[in-house]
């Protein structure tokens, strides 16, 4: 399981990630969409670990 909760981020002063929430369980799929410049990749950077969040926290199997 994927947990994500209030997640925040900060760039250039800009905040890319205002409180972002989500749980993925354990075989399900998730698609993330949005428009250009939305955060998508910042997410996904978030998750696997390339960037550190300025707020909240990430659990990947309950670490």
């Amino acid at each position: 399981m994927i947990a994500v909760r209030s997640l925040r981020k900060t760039l250039a002063g800009q905040e890319i990630l205002r409180g972002v929430d989500l749980e993925v369980r354990t075989g399900e799929t998730l698609v993330i969409i949005g428009r250009s410049g939305g955060g998508k990749s910042v997410l996904l950077k978030h998750l696997v670990g390339l960037m550190e969040p300025d707020s909240g926290e990430i659990r990947i199997q309950g670490e």
